[in-house]
């Protein structure tokens, strides 16, 4: 029996829209006289990043937690200026299938500061929902937060293909009854096109 087309797309920010120079990263922490790596590790460890992407501490609590983890605010501030890049092939996939008629959600993990990296980089008109965990209170792979995002959207779960870079993502979506599929780069963007016919 043949799948039914999705009505509704729901796109991850960072790895699939976003993406960062790690060798600008590197170089940050290799004038700053940081081991390779420890801005992120820092960063990312569960127990620091948790609280910032469910709403419990703010984007800058957070960095501040870095900061004096690592000893070197300035590093902090000077990675933090950057906002990332934007993708064009994926960001014109957005397009055309809002173009189209489709909803596209954005759906993130991410902090209080969401709002101002997506003007900064010039998407803060770009999708027609923004699912934001630090808002909803849950974070990605939580159930609730891809029933939000499906309610935002205005669809059924079985009706809106969610789409990821990170396989725990992509699994906790198909568990919430979602289209799933996950994202490894620009090669992926045929098939997302074909799966709503265009």
């Amino acid at each position: 029996m043949r799948r039914r087309r999705p009505t509704a797309l729901l796109i991850d920010l960072d790895g699939v829209v976003r993406h960062f120079d790690q060798a600008w990263t590197a170089d940050v922490e290799r004038r700053h006289g940081l081991p390779p790596g420890s801005l992120a590790r820092t960063a990312f460890a569960r127990e620091r990043l948790t609280p910032a992407i469910v709403g419990h501490v703010s984007h800058q609590s957070w960095m501040a937690g870095v900061a004096a983890e690592l000893g070197a605010p300035a590093a902090v501030e000077e990675w933090q200026s950057r906002r990332g890049e934007v993708d064009p092939e994926v960001r014109a996939l957005v397009a055309d299938l809002r173009t189209a008629g489709v909803p596209v959600g954005l759906a993130t993990n991410a902090t209080d500061r969401l709002d101002d990296d997506l003007a900064a980089l010039d998407l803060d008109n770009a999708f027609d929902a923004v699912i934001n965990a630090s808002v909803v209170g849950v974070a990605k792979p939580h159930p609730r937060f891809f029933a939000v995002a499906c309610q935002a959207l205005g669809v059924a779960p079985g009706d809106c293909l969610f789409v990821d870079d990170s396989a725990r993502f992509v699994a906790g979506a198909r568990a919430a009854a979602l289209l799933a599929y996950r994202y490894t780069g620009p090669a992926d963007l045929r098939y997302i096109r074909a799966a709503f016919g265009k």
